[in-house]
């Protein structure tokens, strides 16, 4: 039986590949050229999910929005090599970038569902709850193993839920929490996600697809 339509957008939020600009925690253990290596490989993974989640659901829609000029035009190839869209983040602030571009979906007729660029246990699968999610619920957040959170979607805009939160600490989702309730926000949580911000994450990332290999499967 085939998926019914859906009228949601993928948001892949990330950074043009730059040398020295991308993966900086990471790189102060393995290199900076190591560290832009990866995060070219976990980008294009994330892209080939975000793929597989379309062909699965008529109607999905997706982009990849990045921070930073891509005069070489790395990200317009490799947005175009999956069928996705590209598009800039816009504001001041991490939190402002991040809402725009949910509200920017909202304003378009979609139900946006954002995700960063390194949350490699991400799945189609995981896309697919997020949008059902929202059917539901006005909000739907993925924590993620180091306290943050790895995907947001939003049903309708909510007037500052990314205001002042605290980004790149181990209490943000904790605190997003407490935001959700203080607005009166009907949201729900899904599964909880990880991503590779440090060499530990690195080499169980790698230790991953290394065992995918081993067992016949494709890593992309």
């Amino acid at each position: 039986m085939s998926e019914p339509e859906t009228n949601g957008r993928i948001v892949v939020f990330a950074r043009t590949p730059r040398y020295g600009e991308v993966k900086t925690r990471l790189a102060r253990a393995v290199g900076a050229a190591a560290a832009l290596a990866h995060y070219r490989t976990m980008l294009r993974d994330m892209l080939a999910v975000v793929r597989e989640a379309m062909l699965q659901l008529p109607g999905l829609d997706a982009e990849l929005c990045v921070a930073g000029d891509d005069d070489d035009g790395e990200c317009a190839r490799l947005a175009a090599l999956h069928g996705i869209a590209l598009a800039a983040q816009a504001g001041a602030s991490f939190g402002e970038r991040l809402g725009g571009a949910l509200e920017r979906a909202l304003r378009d007729g979609r139900i946006p569902v954002l995700v960063g660029s390194d949350a490699v246990s991400l799945t189609a699968g995981d896309l697919k709850d997020a949008l059902a999610a929202l059917r539901a619920h006005d909000a739907a957040f993925a924590p993620s193993e180091d306290g943050g959170f790895a995907l947001v979607g939003l049903r309708r805009p909510i007037e500052g839920l990314f205001e002042g939160l605290p980004w790149g600490s181990d209490t943000l989702m904790a605190v997003t929490r407490r935001r959700l309730d203080e607005l009166g926000v009907d949201w729900t949580q899904l599964r909880t996600l990880w991503d590779v911000d440090e060499e530990p994450d690195l080499r169980r990332w790698l230790a991953g697809q290394a065992s995918a290999r081993g067992a016949g499967m494709i890593v992309t």
